[in-house]
């Protein structure tokens, strides 16, 4: 096997990781991000942490930075162009009674993911064991969709695995902008400078389980929208929660979760910018695609994403007898 990749191994449809490399977590951010040439999303766990650079790009966002010279001359460019973090939506959060889900903390009992070059998805399951005992599985599916430019989506599941009774969770599903990403320094600080805060709200606008965020960066004069929405399946009592400001539209859902069952949210998100309409525009442009695209629900925008991909390996699949690792490098190249 090919050296600084062991820990993949050998699929003919797939790239799966097991466990948690910390060493490794920049690499698998770039090996499982999702894109259709509109939205990119770094392959970032849900919950945020840990992780390296959790970036969510559009195509030709940018910001605009002086460059400065201590001498001037001739032909030297006045300004550089840096593509920005936008709204990230692909934050869940799961609180297991009052113990955030995290990888550094309680018990890693498994943990895999899986990179599906026929669905066209990021699979998760991870079953984890709090500080105070109480053990939980999570399933995700995560996808850019190939058919819907402004659309992704994420399915995430939650199942009690223990036999302690009754388990109290809550779910938090975020748009954050201007999100802080401490370890993506640049060596140039006219970059940096950019990067650091580019986006200033100008709308935030929620209802029951949707909301929409609109920026605009303070140079270049680009103007985004991110939006979010949700369908649940709550097998017992639970209450919700919206809240909306500038940077941060937060939906949770706390529910009691009896042992064996399972509590279900689909997360729905569009994306739109412009440097030319209004912000109300923009939010429209995001609410209709997000309308859309609930209306369609999960097992339309998967089953479109399978029905496109299969098209695609009709044409395009080159197969390689007697050398499993190269069909594979084949497949994911």
């Amino acid at each position: 096997m090919t050296e600084g990749r062991a820990h993949f191994p050998i699929e003919a449809w797939a790239l799966t990781e097991t466990g948690i490399d910390h060493d490794s977590l920049a690499v698998n951010e770039s090996v499982f991000a999702l894109a259709n040439g509109h939205i990119g999303m770094r392959g970032t766990l849900e919950e945020g942490e840990p992780s390296v650079v959790p970036g969510t790009y559009l195509n030709g966002f940018f910001e605009e930075r002086p460059l400065p010279y201590a001498e001037a001359g001739y032909g030297f460019p006045e300004e550089g162009q840096t593509v920005v973090n936008v709204t990230d939506g692909k934050l869940i959060r799961l609180l297991v009674g009052d113990s955030p889900l995290d990888l550094d903390y309680g018990q890693i009992i498994s943990h895999e993911r899986t990179l599906d070059l026929r669905a066209g998805v990021l699979r998760r399951c991870t079953e984890w064991r709090s500080p105070n005992g109480r053990t939980v599985e999570l399933r995700s599916t995560r996808l850019v969709s190939l058919t819907r430019r402004s659309i992704a989506a994420i399915r995430y599941e939650v199942r009690c695995t223990d036999d302690g009774g009754d388990l109290y969770v809550a779910i938090q599903s975020d748009l954050l902008a201007n999100e802080v990403v401490e370890n993506a320094g640049s060596d140039d600080p006219r970059a940096a400078a950019a990067l650091r805060k580019p986006l200033q709200s100008e709308l935030h606008t929620g209802r029951g389980r949707h909301a929409v965020l609109v920026h605009q960066t303070k140079t270049s004069r680009l103007r985004m929208a991110a939006g979010m929405d949700h369908d649940v399946l709550i097998p017992d009592s639970a209450s919700e929660d919206l809240e909306v400001s500038p940077d941060l539209a937060r939906y949770t859902l706390a529910a009691r979760l009896p042992a064996g069952e399972k509590l279900r949210l689909v997360k729905y998100l569009a994306y739109g910018w412009s440097s030319r309409r209004s912000s109300a525009a923009v939010r429209d442009q995001v609410e209709g695609a997000l309308a859309v695209a609930k209306l369609a629900g999960w097992d339309r925008l998967a089953a479109e994403q399978r029905e496109l991909l299969d098209g695609h390996w009709a044409q395009a699949d080159v197969t390689i007898e007697g050398d499993d690792e190269l069909q594979q490098a084949v497949r994911v190249g």
